[in-house]
């Protein structure tokens, strides 16, 4: 099984120092339902998708960082979530997979209370991943 888990994470840069998972859980804990268990499910997501992924902050937010690499993020706002891929040529290139989101270059934003589906989330993390680290063998 060819999977991006089997790549080996690199030693934690300067910018965005590695942080326990107790920093992404107090972010959850500071938000309010249902935000908190929409941006937990896609945390659990993100993390069944790419367990080998070490969880950071980046920007202020919650992130997911492979090989040193940042290949997503979420954050909660005011008036939406949003998926962060930390690049700004991922979703343009899923413009179908993406249709009905609102979204700009370089997040995509969803409700309080709908998580993204999974199916959407991998294709997601495989177009970053491919884009930092070249397709897959």
């Amino acid at each position: 099984m060819r999977a991006w888990a089997t790549l080996t994470p690199a030693a934690p840069t300067s910018r965005m120092p590695a942080v326990s998972t107790k920093e992404i859980d107090q972010y959850l804990d500071n938000l309010d339902e249902p935000k908190r268990a929409t941006l937990a499910q896609l945390r659990d997501t993100i993390i069944a998708i790419v367990p080998d992924a070490e969880q950071c902050i980046s920007y202020g937010m919650p992130a997911f960082r492979l090989r040193g690499r940042t290949i997503a993020g979420f954050a909660a706002f005011k008036g939406h979530l949003s998926y962060v891929p930390h690049s700004g040529s991922v979703i343009p290139r899923l413009v179908k997979e993406t249709e009905g989101y609102t979204k700009t270059q370089g997040s995509l934003h969803f409700p309080f209370d709908k998580p993204l589906p999974k199916k959407l989330v991998k294709k997601l993390l495989d177009a970053r991943m491919a884009e930092a680290f070249g397709p897959r063998r």
